[in-house]
C-alpha cells in the first residue's frame, strides 16, 4: 500500500477528484494514471487530539488494507475523517470506507467463489 505523503498530491484529489460523504468520511478520489493505488489520510485537529486522530489515521488504514484487493487500479484517494469518526468502532469507520468506495464505483465486480474471471 502505496501512500499519498506531498502536499500537491493531496490538492490534486481535492481540486480535480470527485468527492463522496458519508457520517464519518469524505472520500477524494482521482486517477493517478499508475497501475496502483495511493491513499492519503487526514485527521484535523477538530477531531481530537494525537491519540485520538492516530487512532482514526490507523482504523481506516486497516480497513483500507483488509480490502485493498477489492479496489480498483490507478486510483489516488484522500480520505479525511470527520469529527463523528472519534466516536466510531473499528466496524463503523470500515463500513464508512466501503459504502464510499461502493458509492464511488471503485470496487472490482465481485465474481462468486470457484467461477474464472476469464
Amino acid at each position: 500500500m502505496e501512500s499519498l505523503k506531498k502536499n500537491e498530491d493531496f490538492r490534486n484529489c481535492y481540486r480535480s477528484g470527485k468527492s463522496y460523504a458519508n457520517h464519518y468520511l469524505v472520500l477524494y478520489v482521482w486517477k493517478n494514471g499508475k497501475d496502483h493505488n495511493r491513499i492519503g489520510i487526514s485527521v484535523s485537529k477538530k477531531v481530537g487530539n494525537s491519540v485520538v486522530r492516530h487512532h482514526i489515521t490507523r482504523l481506516v488504514r486497516e480497513s483500507y488494507r483488509l480490502h485493498e484487493d477489492m479496489f480498483n487500479s490507478g486510483l489516488d484517494m484522500a480520505v479525511v475523517a470527520r469529527s463523528a469518526a472519534s466516536k466510531a468502532r473499528y466496524t463503523d469507520i470500515e463500513k464508512a470506507l466501503m459504502d464510499l468506495a461502493g458509492r464511488a464505483n471503485l470496487l472490482h465486480e465481485t465474481v462468486p467463489e470457484g467461477e474464472d474471471r476469464g
